[in-house]
Parts: C-alpha cells; sequence; structure tokens
C-alpha cells in the first residue's frame, strides 16, 4: 500500500488511486502513526461534494471488511487488464471517433489515435493526470468526466482545446455493483468536422443531375433543394406556354425569382421583361403607371402624356407583384386585359392591343381577399390558371448555406473584398428562421461584407438580433440551460432598449456585468460612442 498523510487534501489524494492498485489505503499522521483507511467511496463522496481542498483526515475509517476490499480489487484489476490489452487497444484506436477513458476520480487512464488527431493533444500530456488540472493548465475548458463523477449520468458538453478547436464530448459512466463510477468512458467529435460533412451532404443535395442549370435560364441566383425543385420543374413545364400563373408565399421568398425563370424559359425569353409592384406606388398613380396616359389627363401629368408598363411589355411579360393590393377599380380594368388584351389609357377613349404575358404574385390569401369582398372573384379565377405555392427559406434550410455563398461571392466582388464565413457562422445562420426570407438573408451578407474589418466573418460578427439563435435541440446541462436563458433575454434586453446600459438597468445588473457575459456568451458588443 501507499501511506497517506492526514493532512493531505482530498485532491491531492485523488493520484494515489489508480485501478492498478488497491481501493483501499492507509492513512498515518506527521509522526507515522496510524490513523485509519481512506477508500474509495469516500473519495468519491468528497468530489461529489465539491470538498476537494478538505483535508483526508476528516474521510478516514478506523476499518474496513478485507474481503469486500479484496474483491472490489480483483475486479478493477480485471477492468484495468480489459482496457490495458492490445486487443482492446487496436479496437478503439480503429475508431474514427476519439476516445478518452478515465478511472472513477477522474485520472487519466488512456486517449486513442484519433483523439490524438482531432484535438492535437499526446499521450504524454494527460496519461495519469487529473481532469481537473488538465482545466487549470488550459488545455481543455471543462470536462465531461468531472461532470458525470458529480452526477453519475451520462454527459454531453461542448469543449474548446487550448482556447480555439471545439468538440462535442459525450462521457459515459461504468458503474460497480455498489453503484460506484469506476470508469467513465468519453467519445469525442469534431464539431467543425461535423459542420463541413453536413455542409456536403446538403451541397450534394443541390447537385443533382435532373435540376434545372442556372446557366440555361441567365440567372444566376437559382438555389434549388427539396422543397423547391418541384417548383421548378413545374414552371419549366409552364413557361413553353401563355397560361397565366399565380405565385403565393410570404415577402422575400423568390417569388420574383420565379416569375424571371419562367420569363427566361419561354418563347418570350428573347423580348422585355417588366415588373410593377402594386403595394409600392399610391393607388392613385397605378392606373396611370400599369395603363398609361394621355397629354393633360391629370394634374401634373406630362405634356406629351406617357406609355404604360403594360404598353411597353408588349410582345414581352408583366410581373404584377402584390395583385392583392390593386384597388378594386383597377381590378376590371386588369380584367379586360386578361380576357380580351385591350386596355385604354388614362383620358383616352380608344382602346389598345397587347400581346402580353402576365404573371401575377401576392404574399396575402386572395380566395380569403375573394370572401371579404376585397378582390374580384372573376379576375382571381382568370389569374389562378396555374398557383405556385413559394415555400419559406425556414422550410428550405439545405438553400441556405449556398444562397449565403452565392450573395457572398457576389458582394465581394461589388464591393472588392475577400471575405469568408466559418463554418460555425454558417451553421448558426442555418438555424435562423429568416422571417424576410432571401431578401432578409442578401441584405445581412451585405451587411456583413461592409461592416466586418477582417476577411473572417465569424458568429460574434453577426448582429444583435442574431445572436440568440441556437442549435434547435434541448439543453444537456444545467450549464447549457443557463447560458441559454442568459443569452436569449440579454439579446431581447438590447432589442428593446439599444445600449448596453438600458438593457443592464432592465435587467438589474451593471453594465460592467452585461459586457463581460456577452463576452463569455461570444455576443457582439455593439460601439455605443
Amino acid at each position: 500500500m501507499n501511506y497517506l498523510r492526514a493532512s493531505m487534501t482530498v485532491e491531492e489524494a485523488v493520484a494515489h488511486f489508480s485501478p492498478d492498485r488497491n481501493e483501499v489505503q492507509e492513512v498515518y499522521s506527521e509522526t507515522d502513526e496510524f490513523i485509519g483507511y481512506l477508500t474509495v467511496e469516500a473519495i468519491a463522496h468528497a468530489i461529489h461534494c465539491g470538498e476537494l481542498t478538505r483535508p483526508i483526515r476528516e474521510f478516514v475509517v478506523p476499518e474496513v471488511s478485507l474481503p469486500d476490499q479484496e474483491r472490489q480489487a480483483s475486479s478493477q484489476a480485471q477492468l484495468h487488464a480489459f482496457f490495458q490489452s492490445p486487443t482492446c487497444q487496436i479496437v478503439f484506436n480503429a475508431l474514427y471517433d476519439g476516445v478518452y477513458i478515465t478511472d472513477g476520480a477522474g485520472i487519466t487512464l488512456f486517449i486513442n489515435q484519433a483523439y490524438q488527431r482531432i484535438t492535437g493533444i499526446s499521450e504524454q500530456e494527460v496519461i495519469g493526470v487529473h481532469m481537473g488540472n488538465l482545466i487549470k493548465q488550459g488545455i481543455i475548458s471543462v470536462s465531461a468526466s468531472l461532470e458525470t463523477i458529480r452526477t453519475k449520468r451520462p454527459a454531453t458538453l461542448i469543449q474548446t482545446i487550448r482556447n480555439s478547436r471545439k468538440i462535442i464530448v459525450s462521457a459515459t459512466p461504468v458503474l460497480s455493483a455498489t453503484n460506484e463510477i469506476l470508469y467513465i468512458i468519453s467519445s469525442v467529435r469534431d464539431i467543425t468536422e461535423l459542420i463541413r460533412l453536413k455542409h456536403e451532404l446538403d451541397s450534394q443535395k443541390l447537385l443533382r443531375s435532373d435540376l434545372p442549370q442556372a446557366d440555361q435560364t441567365g440567372l444566376e441566383n437559382v438555389v434549388l433543394g427539396t422543397a423547391t425543385r418541384s417548383l421548378f420543374r413545374l414552371a419549366d413545364k409552364v413557361a413553353k406556354t401563355d397560361a397565366k400563373v399565380l405565385l403565393q408565399g410570404e415577402t422575400g421568398a423568390g417569388k420574383s425569382m420565379i416569375a424571371k425563370y419562367i420569363h427566361a424559359r419561354s418563347a418570350r425569353s428573347s423580348e422585355i421583361f417588366m415588373e410593377l409592384n402594386c403595394a409600392a406606388i399610391p393607388g392613385h398613380l397605378v392606373e396611370a403607371e400599369l395603363f398609361g396616359y394621355e397629354p393633360g389627363s391629370f394634374t401634373g401629368a406630362l405634356k406629351q402624356g406617357k406609355i404604360g408598363i403594360l404598353e411597353s411589355a408588349h410582345r414581352g411579360t408583366l410581373f404584377l407583384d402584390e395583385i392583392g393590393d390593386l384597388p378594386l377599380e383597377l381590378q376590371v380594368k386588369l380584367l379586360k386585359v386578361v380576357e380580351e388584351n385591350q386596355f385604354m389609357r388614362v383620358g383616352s377613349t380608344e382602346m389598345r392591343h397587347v400581346d402580353v404575358r402576365i404573371i401575377t404574385a401576392t404574399h396575402r390569401d386572395l380566395a380569403t381577399l375573394v370572401r371579404q369582398g376585397l378582390f374580384r372573384e372573376d379576375l382571381y379565377y382568370r389569374l389562378n390558371i396555374v398557383t405556385f405555392e413559394v415555400p419559406p427559406l425556414r422550410q428550405r434550410r439545405e438553400e441556405i448555406v449556398p444562397l449565403l455563398e452565392t450573395y457572398l461571392e457576389k458582394f465581394n466582388e461589388k464591393y472588392n473584398e475577400q471575405k469568408k464565413m466559418t463554418l460555425e457562422c454558417y451553421e448558426w445562420l442555418t438555424n435562423y428562421d429568416w422571417p424576410g426570407n432571401i431578401r432578409e438573408l442578401a441584405n445581412l451578407v451585405e451587411r456583413l461584407v461592409v461592416t466586418t474589418y477582417h476577411d473572417t466573418i465569424d458568429v460574434g460578427d453577426l448582429p444583435g438580433f442574431l445572436q440568440q439563435v441556437l442549435p434547435r435541440r434541448e439543453p444537456t446541462s444545467l450549464r447549457e440551460a443557463v447560458a441559454r436563458l442568459e443569452r436569449m433575454m440579454i439579446a431581447e434586453a438590447l432589442q428593446n432598449h439599444k445600449t448596453t446600459r438600458a438593457a443592464a438597468e432592465a435587467l438589474e445588473i451593471s453594465q460592467s456585468a452585461i459586457v463581460q457575459k456577452m463576452k463569455k456568451l461570444q455576443m457582439r458588443v455593439e460601439n455605443e460612442s
């Protein structure tokens, strides 16, 4: 046996408990007087209670059961022999994931080759070293093994290696017949590698040969995923006809892109494509913009009159966005165009003929507007020959990264920059719901390109309202749950109160405290000067 001194702390005594030694150690005073025994159960209890700095004399027992001691020692020896056997090491080293094994006290016994590859940590640095010491040395940020020792339950957490690389560690305890932890086996995966593989898989889904190619359409930003593939296949078929098309979906979801796609693959592709947003122009001016007007038709009119968008789109395609906002009185005149290809300019009595394909779009439910008397039923059925339901971007998450890459390349070229995003940033933005859809995504990318000072855009560069975005899963530890709640409350306070000082007052903490928490949570601290 190795003799322990009564004045030793629990933390110092831990190193004397290892699977190749007995699980009971004799304890002596400074004058070499026998005091009693220190068992592994007592050490585990002290660690569980967080009493690592207490002297071990407080945990000594006067006697132990020799049969129990021998049985435990034998069981430990067998397990230790298993973990140290060449066969076991061959198996662990054949795994792609990292493996980290400690004893029940948290002392490192084994790491496989994959763990060394993933983390860059060598055997010489950790074998025989307590996990707490590895944290103190800055080799790892937190320990799943110590969390498992504390709770006696499996634990999963994100660990930072030497303050840079991040890995996912899942620790599982090996328990004895008396429910004591004998070993802890942790599996380790590289977060960056997982994200890279996920994005590669998403890219493979988007690069299938049966998809329409962008260079065949003249459009550069067409990105197709499983949710939009059927839409573009239908667009290919409909484009060959002059059938009226109604595009329905949220603002910014890409309805205009589909309209341009249909035009580019139609027989009218060599003619003009014109667009009018019916909600962007005051109601009394929409008629003049759409149909044109004669000289002197109204106050402020041009002396020579004006040709309307409808007439300008002759032989081409006219895209009427937000058709649900078209005033009722104009819907009658548009119905005449749809049915007979005829219209009259404002202030004219002459009927004009036009050959134009009309594609309409709206974010509103036209059927509901019809029932409410806000949209003409006859016009609705005339326009609704082929309906496209364009899903929002949050339902097309596999398209988010390709869209980010597309717009990043576009704005890099526009502003002569060389920006790129980290995989963590891509993953973070994939978990955002994008209420403004593709339009919001393009706006964010342009903002990041022109406002960041370095070439690599990371999570910390994202604006404050995005800092509360988290992977959609339940927290696996109390620490993670608390961090998530702090992030959400701080983000909400900043959004409502604009400055850290005002947000800190609302949260009843100091300004310095909220700034420190934001840095710890990797939330961007805006310049308030």
